[in-house]
Order: structure tokens, then sequence, then C-alpha cells
């Protein structure tokens, strides 16, 4: 089965595009890479998107205008991935998270606006789409979703660690085949992006160049430290609606540092990324720790992640054949193949969901053409990357 999962995250840098032709092979599921791409938001829609996410007041208006425009702009992605790699069977679209409401701790809610008609209509294949809503209907949070593609990638003797730096960073833990925790960290890169362009830069960090150049405030890093959502146990989710630059602001007010240099500030708030995910790695005493994600072509933060976890070995995901910018439009691909099958997609060691389901719902311009129902899960996932 030829699935084209289409992904973007709370970066919002892209929406990323990934063809996997799928094929089972006794219990292991073989996913060859035949196209990936990341095609860019047009600057006025990303700026439209950054301000929902930071809790700028949305009319219905609003709301349908951004759910059709970010729909059309993941058509436009998937009508160029059929063009260069030929007719897909399925397409699983992640959509654009503009909010993930949590209260107390617990997802309520979640809302992701691109709408798979469109979507179907440019790639000529039924759509999977809203794939977060059912965990969240059976007690989960949502999120994260990508552990289902941790699990079969990390089935191995041991403990070991993928971890996934976009704007929000996220780990699962893997002991002997089974997803033992997988949560939300707390921000990767999404304060280092919101400094980054304060400072006129390009939306992000490039190489940690602007974080190098300054010095981490104590005063300010222990006033973001002392945030409840540190703290807080397992599962847990979080993402742009909280960890934004007004979040920022408000803990340099009650720091006393109104007046940062933005350097410095770059410095500090990729400090805070470092100290707390190295935290979550080195509470679960894992083996070795595999990275993707934006996060990963940031050497100031990679340098003082790799200090902090000395001598935990950490790699990129690319040892493990998947490219690291392409692991999330990966996972929706897969959790495409899984919706279509008949097999559940969520991990409720990771989501804190109280069972298993099939996530998302489907979109079809034509009766779909879904292959029959599987009895058992692959227990594995072998990734070749023909690229």
């Amino acid at each position: 089965m030829k699935v084209l999962g289409l992904s973007s995250g709370t970066s919002m840098d892209g929406i990323d595009a990934v063809v996997v032709q799928f094929a089972v092979a006794g219990s292991a599921l073989l996913a060859r890479v035949l196209y990936k791409a990341t095609l860019p938001y047009s600057p006025q829609l990303r700026s439209r998107l950054g301000e929902a996410v930071a809790g700028a007041a949305l009319t219905a208006r609003d709301c349908c205008q951004l759910d059709t425009l970010v729909g059309q702009q993941f058509a436009a992605v998937a009508a160029t991935a059929v063009a260069a790699a030929g007719p897909v069977d399925l397409v699983c679209s992640h959509g654009q998270t503009v909010y993930h409401w949590v209260e107390d701790g617990s997802a309520i809610g979640t809302l992701q606006l691109g709408q798979p008609a469109f979507i179907a209509a440019a790639a000529g294949a039924p759509v999977v789409g809203d794939v977060r809503a059912a965990d969240i209907a059976v007690g989960g949070q949502g999120a994260p979703l990508v552990p289902i593609v941790d699990v079969l990638l990390l089935h191995r003797p041991g403990i070991s660690a993928a971890l996934n730096l976009g704007g929000i960073a996220n780990i699962t833990v893997v002991q002997d085949g089974r997803c033992v925790a997988a949560y939300d960290t707390g921000p990767a890169n999404a304060l280092i992006d919101a400094v980054a362009v304060t400072a006129g830069l390009p939306g992000c960090d490039v190489e940690g160049r602007l974080a190098a150049k300054g010095s981490v405030h104590r005063g300010l890093l222990d006033q973001l430290l002392s945030d409840p959502y540190f703290q807080r146990l397992a599962p847990k989710t979080t993402g742009k609606e909280y960890f934004h630059l007004p979040y920022l602001r408000g803990a340099q007010v009650a720091a006393g540092v109104s007046d940062l240099a933005v350097a410095d500030l770059a410095a500090t708030v990729t400090a805070l990324t470092a100290i707390t995910v190295s935290r979550a790695v080195l509470d679960a005493a894992v083996a070795g720790v595999y990275v993707s994600g934006g996060g990963l072509a940031n050497r100031t933060l990679m340098n003082q992640l790799r200090s902090c976890l000395e001598p935990t070995p950490v790699a990129s995901t690319a040892e493990l054949g998947v490219d690291p910018q392409a692991k999330e439009a990966l996972a929706f691909a897969l959790i495409g193949w899984l919706t279509a099958h008949g097999l559940p997609g969520n991990v409720p060691a990771a989501t804190g969901a109280n069972r298993e389901v099939i996530l998302g719902s489907i979109t079809a311009l034509e009766p779909p053409q879904l292959p029959a129902v599987l009895e058992r899960p692959p227990k594995r996932l072998i990734v070749e990357d023909a690229l």
C-alpha cells in the first residue's frame, strides 16, 4: 500500500511530505520511502497561524478561512508529491494544530486545521485526518502519537529512547520492544524560535549562532525551570499555545529582567531546552538516544545536550534508516496505513488512553477501496530510504 504522510509540527516551518510503500513481511512491516520534501507555508499564512497559536481572538470567519487556507496548502503539497512519486492509495494528514485544550494536566479537546477534502481532491485518494481526537475520547492526551513509530523501530532488548526536537520536545522510552513512557518534556525550539523572530532572524536560530553569542541568565533560567509543567508526572502534553513569546515575557517580568539582551535570552531558553530534555533522558536510564526534528540542526543545543547526557550515546535517527527531518511525516503515513487496515495507532503508555483505538476519520470523494482488516499488528518497522 502506497501512503502519503503529511505533517506540520508546532514550529510551523513548513509542511513535510513523505510517500511510503508499505509491505508486510512476516511480523515486520517494511517501509520504503519513495519521496520526501518540505514545502514552506506562505509568510502570510504562517504569520496568521502564529498569531492564532499564541492566543489571538478568532472569529468563526477566521477559523473558516484558516481551515480552508491550510487545507489548500496541504493540498498543493500533496499534488506535488503525487506528481513526483506517482498515484497513492491513501493520504494521512495531521493538519496544523492551532489549539490543544488542556486543563489540570488533562487534554479535553484538540483542533487541527487543514480541510481534508481539498487534499483528497488534489491527491485523488482518500484522506485520513483528525487523528488525535479518538485518543482524547478514550481518556488520552491526544499526544504524542509518534511513539507508534518509535516502538516498532526500537524493537530490541534493553532500554533506548527516541527524542524529537520540534517546537515541543517529546521523548519515547522503549524497553525490550515495549513503550514504558512517552511524553512532551516541554519546549524544544518553541521559545528559541520566538526569540529568533524578535532578533529579526528568519524563524529560527540557525545552528544556534545567536545563543552561542550570549550568556545564560541564571535568574531567568530558574524562573522558567520553576514552571509546574516540568514537575508534572507523565503522561503529559503541551504546545505553543502555552510555551510562546508572551509566556517568556511574563517569565522575564517575574524574574526582573525585562530588558535582557536578545543573545542572552536565546542562550537562556536554549539552556532551558537542554536541561529539561536531558533530565527526561537521564531519568529513563537509557543505553542510547536517537534524535530527530529541527533541533538536531541547532549545534549549540545539541552540544549542550551531549554534554548533559555524557556518556549516554546521542545519535540521529538516520542510524535507524529514518531521515530526522521526515520522521513525523513518516509517522503519519504509518498511522494512515494502520487505520486503513483496522489497526490501532495510539500507544496508551504514551498518551494515557484507557485502550488502543483506531485513529482518524476518512474523507473520500469516491467510495474508498480499503484493504482487508489485519488481525495482528506488525511487531517491527524496517525503513529503507530509497532517496
